[in-house]
């Protein structure tokens, strides 16, 4: 699959293709539904199957102060992406010339003159253009005057509702990574590159490989069972506290991880870890000993969520 980023040309092999166009943080349930009506609809017509997303999200240009809410990473997507027979990823530069553009003015630069689509796809409630001017409405009549045809997906809905991300964002602060998962199609994954730390895990005896939240949502505070994605591939379980360390002056917020029957470098590489189950909130103890015996514990929980 390829990746189009900072407003490059698109090539000539993906024109004409049929594009899922949203913003898909996560690449829930509700978007595979949106993304795989593109590809079913390309496969098809023999026409390449494209995703169409903005970089930033919306939100980071309107409300710059707005908390950090990102469900996945733009690798994350190209990956997901790319395993689910996706042949393009575009992801167009969101800046203030395109949100001052109307409705028809993008459909005209965008979709027509930069992608040369043949076929678009959105949920229901897709809006675009300036003001959020343009619904999917608008886009069908729009892509007759251009000679592309515009489909609709339904929403995909669980139990509790209509599955999105701020849903998914809610049960992540709540603490239940299990909901999120469900919503997600896979457990809620944090990748980063691991960092020199305090190194006091390293001192308890349970070293850590420790990742900064970057742009992730922030989930609630404390300590999960975990799998961690190695570079090889390999998946080891681990137990990790996510939050800000309060027996460590100063705080800082980290992902630390102790990988269980586990040893080597990490430092500098690439990892995943995915939260499988929150196991309890932060706690500040009564000094190491108290501390290392309540990782022990953690470590014991960990194994019993994640093996039994």
């Amino acid at each position: 699959m390829m990746l189009i980023t900072k407003g490059d040309a698109l090539p000539q092999a993906l024109r004409g293709g049929i594009v899922a166009l949203g913003n898909f943080d996560g690449f829930h349930a509700g978007h595979r539904q949106v993304v795989g009506a593109a590809r079913d609809w390309a496969h098809k017509l023999g026409r390449p199957a494209l995703v169409a997303s903005f970089d930033p999200h919306p939100a980071r240009l309107f409300q710059p102060d707005v908390p950090p809410f990102a469900l996945s990473s733009i690798a994350q997507r190209e990956r997901w992406l790319g395993n689910f027979g996706v042949d393009g990823l575009v992801m167009i530069p969101f800046t203030r010339d395109l949100a001052a553009l109307s409705a028809e003015e993008f459909v005209d630069e965008w979709l027509d003159m930069r992608l040369g689509v043949a076929g678009v796809v959105t949920g229901g409630d897709f809006t675009f253009g300036k003001g959020r001017s343009g619904d999917v409405t608008e886009l069908a009549r729009l892509g007759l005057k251009k000679g592309f045809a515009a489909r609709v997906v339904d929403p995909v809905a669980n139990k509790a509702g209509t599955i999105s991300s701020t849903r998914i964002r809610a049960a992540l602060r709540a603490g239940q990574p299990g909901v999120a998962a469900d919503m997600l199609t896979r457990p809620f994954t944090i990748v980063g590159t691991v960092e020199h730390g305090a190194k006091l895990g390293r001192t308890l005896g349970f070293p850590t490989a420790n990742l900064t939240l970057g742009d992730y949502v922030r989930p609630a505070y404390g300590v999960y069972a975990v799998r961690v994605w190695l570079n090889d591939g390999s998946c080891v379980d681990g137990v990790a506290n996510l939050g800000i360390r309060p027996m460590i002056e100063p705080p800082v917020e980290l992902l630390e991880t102790w990988l269980m029957d586990w040893s080597g470098d990490l430092y500098g590489q690439t990892i995943g870890v995915e939260l499988v189950a929150y196991l309890r909130p932060e706690l500040k103890l009564d000094g190491l000993d108290a501390l290392k015996a309540q990782i022990a514990r953690d470590a014991d929980d960990a194994k019993r969520v994640l093996r039994g």
